[in-house]
């Protein structure tokens, strides 16, 4: 049984009511090619090696982890932004499953409108060509929805609800600030009234005050119109704030996955350790006492990951013939608290 096939096994095979996605055994591989007219693959560069996990409706579901270790890439896949190698992505709509990495044509399409994203870079995600009322606009145009007055209406609407003026429709994004246009990002993701929303790291490109305004922005339009979010980061103090449920994520392996206050109070897996030992508390009595857990070494590459548990190489707890040879499997250890870790352990970093 692989690493997350117990974890697999244990949701079931059928799609609970209150479940809105399931990963089961996600792959992801780049391949390395060399050569350049007739190329030859020589190798693949790992980015998420069979991942399984579930974000239940109306909750916001933390995916965080260093850079580079297929945050970014799971979240793509899920959508279809990016093929994925194998794996399936149950994705329920309109009262049916559909499996989102083997749909096409019309059926993809549809799927399309209930899920969307706000990607990282509000000065990149948004066309410098087209006005704020096109870009917003634009998802209502590819799918045929409305008359032009019926879209400059729903625009106006959902200018109002982000927080923008509507007078602000007619304007380009270089007029704005990054926060606001962020909130452009979140108002054409709006624009289908979809039921699920990718959160790429929304708000680490923004100033420490516009991140607030901005979080509080996704949780009163999550509470508003019922939303479910895959909340992408690398800060593990806005997951705290904003995410129901964390997993955190290594070099394409999903390392622990909880309850967000059980992760943060108890974490078990030493790389959670590392990660939670890092986050600042403001209180400096607190700080002066606690002490970082400094991990050495650098990531190994995805194209060669190491072989056994894919965190051996940097963990303080490995253990010769046992971490470097079988790979842990991801285990509930707790209620709802998944480790994968031969030697897991309670330890309270706050």
């Amino acid at each position: 049984m692989t690493d997350t096939a117990r974890y697999a096994a244990a949701q079931g095979t059928e799609l609970p009511e209150n479940v809105i996605l399931r990963v089961n055994h996600l792959v992801k591989e780049f391949p390395i090619t060399r050569g350049v007219f007739f190329k030859k693959q020589i190798g693949s560069v790992k980015a998420v090696s069979d991942i399984s996990f579930e974000i239940r409706r109306g909750e916001t579901l933390g995916l965080v982890g260093e850079s580079g270790c297929g945050k970014s890439t799971t979240a793509r896949c899920v959508l279809r932004l990016l093929e994925p190698t194998s794996g399936e992505v149950l994705f329920r709509t309109n009262g049916e499953v559909v499996d989102i990495a083997g749909a096409e044509g019309d059926t993809l399409r549809r799927i399309r409108r209930e899920m969307q994203i706000v990607f990282q870079d509000p000065y990149a995600s948004l066309n410098p060509r087209m006005t704020v009322a096109s870009i917003v606009a634009e998802p209502l145009v590819v799918h045929g929805i409305g008359t032009k007055q019926e879209r400059t209406d729903r625009v106006k609407e959902l200018l109002s609800v982000v927080g923008l003026s509507p007078e602000h429709a007619n304007r380009y994004p270089h007029e704005f600030s990054g926060g606001q246009r962020q909130r452009i990002g979140v108002a054409r993701a709006l624009a289908l009234n979809p039921s699920f929303m990718v959160l790429d790291e929304p708000v680490s490109a923004l100033d420490v005050s516009i991140q607030a305004q901005v979080l509080n922005l996704l949780e009163d339009l999550q509470e508003e119109f019922g939303l479910t979010y895959l909340f992408i980061a690398h800060d593990l103090s806005v997951v705290r704030h904003i995410s129901d449920r964390v997993a955190v994520m290594y070099l394409g392996k999903i390392a622990e996955l909880a309850d967000r206050d059980a992760l943060y109070e108890r974490p078990m897996h030493p790389y959670s350790h590392a990660l939670l030992s890092a986050v600042p508390i403001p209180d400096p009595d607190v700080e002066a006492r606690r002490k970082r857990i400094l991990l050495e070494g650098d990531i190994p590459s995805p194209a060669n990951p190491p072989q056994g548990c894919r965190f051996h190489t940097r963990c303080p707890k490995k253990q010769e013939g046992v971490c470097d040879v079988e790979v842990p499997e991801l285990r509930e250890l707790e209620p709802d608290h998944w480790v994968a870790c031969h030697f897991p352990e309670v330890k309270k970093v706050f």
